[in-house]
């Protein structure tokens, strides 16, 4: 069974791609907090709301001829990355990377994953128990 054809699973899946490029980006301004002229970057905001009326609505690649390849068109980067708008802080060098709010949002990165994480594998006991093979 493709769970990834299960909306719910798909939509965790997209969170988790999600945290895993805002985690990369965060720690792309931790590493940039000495750079001059570095901007603080963040993603856009994810929403399940609209991630789920994404997901319903498919669209797949058509295919012209027998040799073209058939499947979806899937960006590993799904996600904009934006500058940040209003720093808080800028130093004299013009960075604007305030490292106490990068590491708030890294730590808020990495629960909102194991939060993410654990839904999934409770969706999935449920699966099991549905069909007779839990715990």
């Amino acid at each position: 069974m493709d769970f990834d054809k299960i909306t719910l699973f798909g939509a965790m899946k997209k969170r988790v791609a999600w945290l895993a490029q805002r985690q990369e980006v965060i720690s792309q301004n931790i590493a940039n907090s000495d750079s001059p002229g570095y901007r603080a970057k963040d993603i856009k905001a994810f929403s399940f709301k609209k991630q789920l009326g994404r997901e319903t609505g498919r669209v797949t690649m058509a295919r012209t001829r027998s040799d073209h390849l058939s499947g979806q068109v899937r960006s590993v980067r799904d996600f904009r990355v934006a500058e940040e708008k209003k720093p808080y802080e800028t130093s004299p060098d013009d960075n604007s990377v305030i490292l106490e709010e990068q590491m708030v949002k890294l730590g808020e990165t990495g629960l909102n994953h194991q939060l993410t994480t654990e839904l999934y594998r409770k969706h999935l006991a449920m699966f099991r128990t549905a069909i007779g093979k839990g715990r």
